[in-house]
């Protein structure tokens, strides 16, 4: 999937606090990302619903092929660490 571009991948919806919320400390943070906007793109909507039981919860984050959904930003830099140091937490 877009792990090709980036091996942290955030899939987010517009209108989403806890997207923009998670979105704006990895800005700040520097950390590289792709971003995937689930109402843009089918296959990534349903690779969301495949990590989060059924349903388009975002923010979903994948690092180095682990996903998370809902994750915080220390959550997020944790697996970073521990899965892909190279994109640095």
């Amino acid at each position: 999937m877009t792990e090709d571009h980036a091996e942290v991948v955030v899939y987010w919806r517009p209108g989403c606090p806890y997207c923009m919320k998670l979105r704006m400390r990895m800005r700040l943070a520097k950390l590289p990302r792709t971003e995937v906007n689930i109402w843009r793109d089918p296959e990534a909507a349903a690779f969301v619903r495949s990590v989060a039981d059924g349903n388009e919860t975002v923010p979903t984050v994948t690092v180095g092929g682990k996903a998370m959904v809902n994750p915080s930003m220390r959550q997020v830099r944790e697996v970073v660490r521990a899965q892909a140091p190279r994109a640095g937490a």
